[in-house]
């Protein structure tokens, strides 16, 4: 049975009271707006969870890679977690240092493709080993540095199943019990392995995430003595966000004790400093952005043995801008903005020929409608919390352009990147003898 339909008080955000009129008549929508000052703050959280001697954090940049967000975090001393070789080089662009010694730039990978190796060799970048064959991929190549090995410890929890990130059924990393043959190959190519690391994911419930950490630090705890020179291991990110206002939030001093506890753990068990590192993507940049759309149209479907009618809210952003949705069947607030009065129950859609193409689905992939205010055609609809895998995962799909980041701070904003044009879409394509 379908639940009840509660109205969903929106908590105050930083973007209620802005003029979105205006930003929209200067580079129309949808478009995706940030807050510099909401990001500022999550980035203070998170260096305050990692102040105590040997903690680090990364940011898992595939998140939102776009350029202002790089140099904020770099400007704060976060390092980054990159998953391919245009990740690295974005980091760079943004002025991080290359090199392994710190390694400020990790590239994380089960896969070298397209420049990746090239790009860890020409720059120095540490390379984090998913896969073995990685490691004789690197060696052909002529890199004789250091390396990470990610290993897959047999536990761990996706948000759903498809972002599983630890046990069996995950594609990432070394399986647990293979790492001494992975070891002695590396040993044996003359690549010294310095970084342990793993991803468990968040799960559901967020106790589950401060015992996984402490598994993590266990789990590694039980292994750096067969690893004689590695000098730091990272848990992974996965901090998790609240989507839903009615969501409780992490407690970060228990887990600020927590990472504590295991690098003082691990330290003492390996009888050396070793660094630990964090990496969270999602929890950094989540709430920093929202997507403003247009209202199209509001139109009906009736009631007949299929099921019940629809009142459908149409608006001018589409899974090509916003995937989450119709990809995991994601929840993200919906407020129409300044509007209020009376309620009802609404399904929120897009123009993309697909049906798929709704942002208020259920995990079982169902419309799954929400009291909101009566929407009219030319007013602006808010979906909030869409900075972390928003534009980041955005497409060209239907042959639509990727919209622009407009960027908010101190009252100001700045445009990030404009919207594409029909150019930019078909810049790559060409005919050509090989």
């Amino acid at each position: 049975m379908r639940r009840a339909l509660e109205p969903v008080a929106m908590p105050v955000t930083w973007c209620n009271d802005l003029d979105l009129e205006a930003i929209a008549a200067r580079v129309g929508t949808p478009f995706y707006l940030y807050d510099a000052a909401t990001l500022q703050q999550r980035i203070a959280a998170v260096k305050k969870l990692t102040s105590a001697a040997g903690l680090q954090a990364r940011y898992a940049m595939k998140a939102c890679s776009a350029r202002r967000v790089l140099e904020v975090m770099r400007e704060n001393g976060i390092w980054i977690d990159a998953v391919s070789g245009n990740e690295a080089l974005r980091a760079r662009a943004a002025g991080f240092a290359m090199g392994a010694e710190p390694p400020v730039v990790l590239l994380t990978a089960d896969v070298l493709r397209d420049n990746a190796a090239e790009v860890v060799c020409e720059h120095g970048i540490l390379p984090n080993v998913g896969s073995p064959g990685m490691l004789r991929a690197l060696h052909a190549r002529g890199y004789r540095g250091p390396v990470g090995f990610r290993l897959n410890p047999g536990f761990g929890h996706g948000h759903v199943q498809a972002c599983d990130t630890g046990g069996p059924s995950s594609k990432h990393g070394l399986w647990h019990e293979d790492d001494e043959a992975v070891r002695r190959e590396a040993e044996a190519l003359g690549l010294p392995i310095v970084l342990l690391h793993a991803h468990v994911g968040t799960g559901p419930q967020i106790e589950e995430f401060n015992q996984n950490m402490l598994r993590l630090g266990e789990f590694f705890g039980e292994r750096l003595r067969d690893y004689p020179d590695v000098a730091g291991i990272a848990l992974g990110g996965g901090i998790p966000h609240p989507y839903r206002p009615d969501a409780p939030h992490i407690d970060l001093v228990q887990l600020e004790q927590t990472l504590a506890k295991v690098q003082a753990d691990v330290s003492r068990r390996a009888g050396r400093a070793i660094r630990v590192e964090i990496e969270p993507g999602r929890y950094f940049v989540a709430p920093a952005a929202v997507l403003v759309a247009r209202v199209t149209d509001v139109k009906h479907t009736r009631s007949n043995e299929k099921g019940p009618g629809q009142r459908f809210t149409m608006v001018d952003a589409g899974f090509c801008d916003l995937v989450r949705p119709a990809m995991y069947g994601s929840y993200h607030h919906i407020t129409v903005h300044g509007r209020g009065g009376k309620l009802a129950p609404t399904a929120v859609a897009g123009p993309l020929c697909e049906s798929g193409d709704v942002f208020t689905r259920d995990a079982e992939e169902l419309i799954d409608p929400r009291l909101l205010p009566e929407a009219r055609p030319g007013d602006l609809l808010v979906l909030h919390d869409a900075g972390a895998y928003g534009a980041a995962m955005s497409s060209n799909y239907n042959s639509i352009g990727k919209v622009p980041q407009v960027w908010l701070e101190d009252g100001r904003t700045y445009l990030m990147s404009r919207r594409e044009t029909f150019d930019d879409i078909v810049r790559a394509e060409c005919f050509e003898p090989l």
